[in-house]
Protein backbone atom coordinates (compact mmCIF):
# COMPACT_ATOMS: atom_id res chain seq x y z
CA UNK A 1 0.00 0.00 0.00
CA UNK A 2 2.74 2.35 0.86
CA UNK A 3 4.01 1.64 -2.49
CA UNK A 4 1.06 2.45 -4.14
CA UNK A 5 0.85 6.07 -2.63
CA UNK A 6 4.42 6.95 -3.29
CA UNK A 7 3.92 6.05 -6.69
CA UNK A 8 0.39 7.70 -6.73
CA UNK A 9 2.16 11.47 -4.85
CA UNK A 10 5.22 11.35 -7.95
CA UNK A 11 2.52 11.18 -10.88
CA UNK A 12 1.37 15.03 -9.58
CA UNK A 13 4.63 15.78 -9.33
CA UNK A 14 6.06 14.44 -12.71
CA UNK A 15 2.97 16.59 -14.08
CA UNK A 16 3.45 19.90 -12.63
CA UNK A 17 7.65 19.80 -13.74
CA UNK A 18 6.26 18.77 -17.22
CA UNK A 19 3.63 21.95 -16.94
CA UNK A 20 6.42 24.06 -16.05
CA UNK A 21 8.59 23.01 -19.43
CA UNK A 22 5.53 23.40 -21.04
CA UNK A 23 5.01 26.76 -19.95
CA UNK A 24 8.84 27.47 -20.40
CA UNK A 25 8.63 26.30 -24.20
CA UNK A 26 5.49 28.77 -24.57
CA UNK A 27 7.30 31.86 -23.62
CA UNK A 28 10.71 30.98 -25.64
CA UNK A 29 7.94 30.87 -28.79
CA UNK A 30 6.63 34.09 -28.16
CA UNK A 31 9.86 35.56 -27.30
CA UNK A 32 11.49 34.48 -30.38
CA UNK A 33 8.23 35.49 -32.38
CA UNK A 34 8.41 38.87 -30.60
CA UNK A 35 12.37 39.15 -31.60
CA UNK A 36 11.71 38.11 -35.35
CA UNK A 37 8.69 40.65 -35.86
CA UNK A 38 10.76 43.15 -34.37
CA UNK A 39 13.81 42.63 -36.78
CA UNK A 40 10.66 42.11 -39.69
CA UNK A 41 9.94 45.66 -38.56
CA UNK A 42 13.65 47.02 -38.73
CA UNK A 43 13.93 45.34 -41.79
CA UNK A 44 11.11 46.76 -43.42
CA UNK A 45 11.43 50.35 -41.89
CA UNK A 46 15.06 50.09 -43.43
CA UNK A 47 13.70 49.16 -46.27
CA UNK A 48 11.12 52.37 -46.25
CA UNK A 49 14.07 54.72 -45.65
CA UNK A 50 16.32 53.33 -48.75
CA UNK A 51 13.53 54.14 -51.09
CA UNK A 52 12.50 57.55 -49.60
CA UNK A 53 16.24 58.16 -50.08
CA UNK A 54 16.59 57.11 -53.51
CA UNK A 55 13.60 59.38 -54.81
CA UNK A 56 15.31 62.37 -53.32
CA UNK A 57 14.38 62.90 -49.85
CA UNK A 58 10.59 62.83 -50.45
CA UNK A 59 7.42 60.51 -51.22
CA UNK A 60 5.37 63.61 -52.67
CA UNK A 61 5.51 65.54 -55.60
CA UNK A 62 7.66 69.14 -55.46
CA UNK A 63 6.28 71.73 -53.46
CA UNK A 64 7.55 73.99 -55.85
CA UNK A 65 7.73 72.72 -59.58
CA UNK A 66 9.50 74.29 -62.40
CA UNK A 67 8.64 77.60 -63.27
CA UNK A 68 9.92 80.08 -66.23
CA UNK A 69 9.49 82.94 -64.18
CA UNK A 70 12.58 81.62 -61.34
CA UNK A 71 14.80 80.94 -64.24
CA UNK A 72 14.28 83.95 -66.82
CA UNK A 73 14.39 87.28 -65.63
CA UNK A 74 12.35 88.72 -68.28
CA UNK A 75 8.85 89.52 -67.53
CA UNK A 76 8.11 88.82 -71.07
CA UNK A 77 9.16 85.59 -71.04
CA UNK A 78 8.00 84.13 -67.86
CA UNK A 79 4.92 83.44 -66.59
CA UNK A 80 2.83 79.73 -67.49
CA UNK A 81 3.93 80.92 -71.46
CA UNK A 82 7.68 80.79 -70.57
CA UNK A 83 7.28 77.06 -69.75
CA UNK A 84 9.48 74.92 -71.88
CA UNK A 85 9.88 71.36 -72.22
CA UNK A 86 13.64 70.86 -73.49
CA UNK A 87 14.99 72.82 -70.54
CA UNK A 88 17.84 70.69 -69.01
CA UNK A 89 20.57 70.65 -66.74
CA UNK A 90 23.10 70.18 -69.80
CA UNK A 91 22.03 74.00 -70.48
CA UNK A 92 24.11 76.91 -69.62
CA UNK A 93 21.02 79.47 -67.50
CA UNK A 94 21.22 83.46 -67.78
CA UNK A 95 19.77 84.71 -64.09
CA UNK A 96 20.76 88.21 -65.53
CA UNK A 97 23.45 90.62 -67.30
CA UNK A 98 26.94 89.47 -66.56
CA UNK A 99 29.47 91.59 -67.10
CA UNK A 100 32.56 91.07 -68.82
CA UNK A 101 35.33 93.82 -68.62
CA UNK A 102 36.88 93.26 -72.35
CA UNK A 103 33.66 92.67 -74.50
CA UNK A 104 33.35 95.75 -76.63
CA UNK A 105 29.28 95.54 -77.07
CA UNK A 106 27.14 99.10 -76.61
CA UNK A 107 24.74 99.37 -74.48
CA UNK A 108 21.69 99.00 -76.83
CA UNK A 109 23.34 95.20 -78.31
CA UNK A 110 22.69 91.73 -76.69
CA UNK A 111 25.09 89.15 -76.92
CA UNK A 112 26.15 85.68 -75.23
CA UNK A 113 29.50 84.09 -74.57
CA UNK A 114 29.01 80.49 -72.58
CA UNK A 115 31.45 77.64 -71.93
CA UNK A 116 29.37 74.24 -73.13
CA UNK A 117 31.53 72.03 -71.37
CA UNK A 118 30.81 73.69 -68.12
CA UNK A 119 27.48 75.26 -69.03
CA UNK A 120 28.53 78.31 -67.47
CA UNK A 121 27.85 81.91 -68.67
CA UNK A 122 30.80 83.84 -68.97
CA UNK A 123 28.97 86.77 -70.43
CA UNK A 124 25.26 87.72 -71.13
CA UNK A 125 23.61 91.28 -72.32
CA UNK A 126 19.88 91.84 -72.93
CA UNK A 127 19.95 87.38 -73.37
CA UNK A 128 16.42 88.09 -73.33
CA UNK A 129 15.86 91.09 -75.34
CA UNK A 130 13.81 90.37 -78.42
CA UNK A 131 15.62 90.61 -81.49
CA UNK A 132 16.05 90.52 -85.29
CA UNK A 133 17.47 87.76 -86.45
CA UNK A 134 18.15 88.26 -89.95
CA UNK A 135 19.72 85.32 -91.73
CA UNK A 136 20.53 83.44 -88.55
CA UNK A 137 16.67 82.34 -89.26
CA UNK A 138 18.79 79.93 -91.69
CA UNK A 139 19.80 77.83 -88.64
CA UNK A 140 16.32 76.35 -88.15
CA UNK A 141 15.52 76.48 -91.73
CA UNK A 142 19.34 74.24 -91.68
CA UNK A 143 17.90 71.74 -89.02
CA UNK A 144 14.58 70.91 -90.52
CA UNK A 145 16.18 70.07 -94.22
CA UNK A 146 18.12 67.73 -91.97
CA UNK A 147 15.93 66.43 -90.06
CA UNK A 148 13.18 66.27 -92.68
CA UNK A 149 14.30 66.16 -96.22
CA UNK A 150 16.15 63.70 -98.48
CA UNK A 151 19.74 65.26 -99.62
CA UNK A 152 19.37 63.00 -102.63
CA UNK A 153 16.35 64.54 -103.69
CA UNK A 154 16.36 66.91 -106.80
CA UNK A 155 14.31 70.32 -106.58
CA UNK A 156 12.63 72.28 -109.08
CA UNK A 157 13.03 75.84 -108.52
CA UNK A 158 9.65 78.00 -109.08
CA UNK A 159 9.31 81.05 -108.96
CA UNK A 160 7.94 81.96 -105.79
CA UNK A 161 11.50 80.90 -105.05
CA UNK A 162 13.05 83.52 -106.60
CA UNK A 163 10.78 86.23 -106.48
CA UNK A 164 12.07 88.07 -103.50
CA UNK A 165 12.65 91.82 -101.89
CA UNK A 166 15.23 93.79 -104.25
CA UNK A 167 18.64 93.27 -102.83
CA UNK A 168 17.96 90.18 -101.27
CA UNK A 169 20.83 87.55 -100.83
CA UNK A 170 20.35 85.19 -103.76
CA UNK A 171 22.35 82.30 -105.32
CA UNK A 172 20.72 83.11 -108.84
CA UNK A 173 18.66 80.58 -109.19
CA UNK A 174 15.73 81.23 -111.81
CA UNK A 175 12.32 79.29 -112.33
CA UNK A 176 13.04 75.85 -114.05
CA UNK A 177 16.43 75.20 -112.97
CA UNK A 178 17.33 72.07 -111.12
CA UNK A 179 19.22 71.61 -107.43
CA UNK A 180 19.68 68.93 -105.15
CA UNK A 181 18.29 69.20 -101.41
CA UNK A 182 22.14 68.61 -100.68
CA UNK A 183 23.27 71.85 -102.67
CA UNK A 184 20.32 73.83 -101.40
CA UNK A 185 21.98 73.16 -98.06
CA UNK A 186 24.93 74.23 -98.59
CA UNK A 187 23.97 77.32 -100.70
CA UNK A 188 21.75 78.04 -97.12
CA UNK A 189 24.54 77.57 -94.84
CA UNK A 190 27.86 78.76 -96.82
CA UNK A 191 26.38 81.75 -98.41
CA UNK A 192 23.17 82.70 -97.19
CA UNK A 193 20.67 82.33 -100.03
CA UNK A 194 17.26 83.63 -99.63
CA UNK A 195 16.17 81.99 -103.07
CA UNK A 196 17.98 78.54 -101.22
CA UNK A 197 15.76 78.68 -98.11
CA UNK A 198 12.72 79.76 -100.19
CA UNK A 199 13.18 76.31 -102.16
CA UNK A 200 14.20 73.90 -99.11
CA UNK A 201 10.73 75.15 -97.16
CA UNK A 202 8.76 74.13 -100.37
CA UNK A 203 9.87 70.84 -101.05
CA UNK A 204 10.22 69.97 -97.18
CA UNK A 205 6.80 71.16 -96.01
CA UNK A 206 4.61 71.50 -99.37
CA UNK A 207 4.36 75.03 -98.83
CA UNK A 208 6.36 77.97 -96.95
CA UNK A 209 3.25 78.88 -94.68
CA UNK A 210 3.75 74.91 -93.66
CA UNK A 211 7.33 74.88 -92.72
CA UNK A 212 6.94 78.01 -90.91
CA UNK A 213 4.55 76.54 -88.80
CA UNK A 214 7.25 73.35 -88.45
CA UNK A 215 9.82 76.38 -87.63
CA UNK A 216 7.53 77.56 -84.72
CA UNK A 217 6.59 74.22 -83.49
CA UNK A 218 10.68 73.08 -83.51
CA UNK A 219 11.31 76.06 -81.76
CA UNK A 220 8.78 75.64 -79.08
CA UNK A 221 10.03 71.95 -78.33
CA UNK A 222 13.44 73.18 -78.11
CA UNK A 223 12.75 75.80 -75.57
CA UNK A 224 12.82 79.02 -77.58
CA UNK A 225 9.97 80.71 -75.53
CA UNK A 226 10.81 84.42 -76.95
CA UNK A 227 11.10 83.38 -81.18
CA UNK A 228 8.18 83.72 -83.71
CA UNK A 229 9.12 82.94 -87.45
CA UNK A 230 7.39 83.75 -90.50
CA UNK A 231 9.76 82.74 -92.87
CA UNK A 232 12.32 80.76 -93.59
CA UNK A 233 15.12 83.16 -94.66
CA UNK A 234 15.10 85.80 -92.17
CA UNK A 235 14.06 89.10 -94.38
CA UNK A 236 12.62 91.67 -92.51
CA UNK A 237 9.02 91.02 -90.62
CA UNK A 238 8.14 92.47 -87.62
CA UNK A 239 6.85 89.59 -86.60
CA UNK A 240 9.52 87.63 -87.28
CA UNK A 241 12.30 87.67 -84.22
CA UNK A 242 14.12 85.37 -81.70
CA UNK A 243 16.11 86.35 -78.62
CA UNK A 244 20.06 85.45 -78.23
CA UNK A 245 19.50 82.80 -75.45
CA UNK A 246 17.21 80.90 -78.31
CA UNK A 247 19.75 81.44 -80.75
CA UNK A 248 21.66 79.44 -78.31
CA UNK A 249 19.37 76.89 -78.07
CA UNK A 250 18.87 76.31 -81.88
CA UNK A 251 22.56 76.21 -82.21
CA UNK A 252 23.07 73.87 -79.66
CA UNK A 253 20.74 72.16 -81.02
CA UNK A 254 21.81 72.29 -84.87
CA UNK A 255 25.48 71.05 -83.52
CA UNK A 256 23.95 67.29 -83.54
CA UNK A 257 23.93 67.16 -87.06
CA UNK A 258 27.62 66.50 -88.33
CA UNK A 259 26.24 67.87 -92.04
CA UNK A 260 25.45 71.24 -90.10
CA UNK A 261 29.07 71.98 -88.67
CA UNK A 262 30.73 70.36 -91.45
CA UNK A 263 29.43 72.62 -94.16
CA UNK A 264 29.51 76.07 -91.64
CA UNK A 265 33.38 75.68 -91.75
CA UNK A 266 33.30 75.42 -95.40
CA UNK A 267 34.89 79.02 -96.74
CA UNK A 268 33.59 78.78 -100.09
CA UNK A 269 30.62 76.39 -101.94
CA UNK A 270 30.67 75.77 -105.61
CA UNK A 271 26.72 74.42 -106.87
CA UNK A 272 26.67 73.00 -109.83
CA UNK A 273 23.19 72.42 -111.49
CA UNK A 274 20.74 72.19 -114.41
CA UNK A 275 18.94 75.33 -116.07
CA UNK A 276 15.54 74.83 -116.94
CA UNK A 277 16.66 74.70 -120.96
CA UNK A 278 19.24 71.80 -119.56
CA UNK A 279 22.22 73.50 -119.81
CA UNK A 280 25.05 73.61 -117.68
CA UNK A 281 25.82 75.87 -114.78
CA UNK A 282 28.31 76.27 -111.83
CA UNK A 283 28.63 79.22 -109.53
CA UNK A 284 30.80 79.79 -106.57
CA UNK A 285 29.90 81.21 -103.53
CA UNK A 286 31.97 82.68 -100.57
CA UNK A 287 30.93 82.00 -97.00
CA UNK A 288 29.04 85.18 -95.51
CA UNK A 289 31.40 84.29 -92.22
CA UNK A 290 34.34 86.79 -92.92
CA UNK A 291 36.62 84.36 -89.98
CA UNK A 292 36.41 81.63 -92.77
CA UNK A 293 37.22 83.46 -95.91
CA UNK A 294 40.06 85.61 -93.93
CA UNK A 295 38.71 88.79 -93.55
CA UNK A 296 38.35 88.36 -90.25
CA UNK A 297 41.40 86.55 -87.88
CA UNK A 298 39.82 85.15 -84.48
CA UNK A 299 42.40 85.55 -81.69
CA UNK A 300 45.10 83.41 -81.35
CA UNK A 301 44.29 79.76 -80.30
CA UNK A 302 40.53 79.96 -81.34
CA UNK A 303 39.63 77.73 -84.11
CA UNK A 304 35.93 78.56 -85.18
CA UNK A 305 34.34 75.52 -85.89
CA UNK A 306 30.72 76.80 -87.45
CA UNK A 307 28.03 79.77 -87.11
CA UNK A 308 25.66 81.56 -88.99
CA UNK A 309 25.59 85.32 -90.17
CA UNK A 310 22.95 87.67 -89.79
CA UNK A 311 22.42 91.14 -91.84
CA UNK A 312 19.58 93.41 -92.40
CA UNK A 313 19.56 97.09 -92.12
CA UNK A 314 16.84 96.58 -88.98
CA UNK A 315 18.54 93.56 -87.54
CA UNK A 316 21.93 95.18 -88.03
CA UNK A 317 25.17 92.60 -88.41
CA UNK A 318 24.87 89.27 -86.27
CA UNK A 319 26.72 86.58 -85.75
CA UNK A 320 25.96 83.43 -84.14
CA UNK A 321 29.26 80.75 -83.58
CA UNK A 322 30.55 77.71 -82.12
CA UNK A 323 34.36 77.81 -81.16
CA UNK A 324 37.49 76.06 -79.55
CA UNK A 325 40.00 77.33 -77.41
CA UNK A 326 43.61 75.71 -77.35
CA UNK A 327 42.35 72.90 -74.93
CA UNK A 328 39.29 71.92 -77.38
CA UNK A 329 36.60 73.47 -75.00
CA UNK A 330 33.40 74.55 -76.84
CA UNK A 331 32.05 77.80 -76.84
CA UNK A 332 28.98 79.31 -78.07
CA UNK A 333 29.05 83.40 -78.95
CA UNK A 334 26.51 85.37 -80.13
CA UNK A 335 26.88 89.11 -80.98
CA UNK A 336 23.88 90.58 -82.30
CA UNK A 337 23.20 94.34 -83.53
CA UNK A 338 26.81 95.31 -84.63
CA UNK A 339 26.64 98.71 -86.18
CA UNK A 340 28.99 97.27 -89.19
CA UNK A 341 30.67 94.34 -89.77
CA UNK A 342 33.72 95.56 -89.08
CA UNK A 343 32.59 96.65 -85.83
CA UNK A 344 31.29 93.15 -85.78
CA UNK A 345 34.22 90.87 -85.98
CA UNK A 346 36.13 93.65 -83.38
CA UNK A 347 33.36 92.41 -80.99
CA UNK A 348 33.12 88.86 -81.74
CA UNK A 349 37.08 89.27 -80.95
CA UNK A 350 36.22 90.84 -77.88
CA UNK A 351 34.54 87.82 -76.52
CA UNK A 352 36.69 85.48 -78.35
CA UNK A 353 39.74 86.03 -76.65
CA UNK A 354 38.61 84.93 -73.57
CA UNK A 355 37.87 81.62 -73.64
CA UNK A 356 41.54 80.68 -73.19
CA UNK A 357 41.28 81.52 -69.46
CA UNK A 358 38.38 78.86 -69.34
CA UNK A 359 40.69 75.81 -68.93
Amino acid sequence: MKRTSELQNRKPARNSARAVRLRRRRRKKILHTILLLFLMAILTAGGIYAVYLLKGGTFSTPKEPYSASREFTDTGISGSAGRAVAFAADLCVVERDVPLESAALENNQSGLLFDLNEQKVLFAQGAYNRVYPASITKIMTGMLALKYGNMEDTVTITQENVTLEEGSQVCGFQAGDRVTMSQLLNCLLVYSGNDAASAIAEHVAGSTSAFVDMMNQYAAQLGCTGTHFTNPHGLQDENHYTTPYDIYLMLKEALKYPEFTEITQSPSYTVEYTRADGSYMATTLPATDHYLTGEAIPPKDVTVLGGKTGTTDNAGNCLALLSQNAYGKPFVSIVMGASSKEVLYQQMNSLLENINNAL
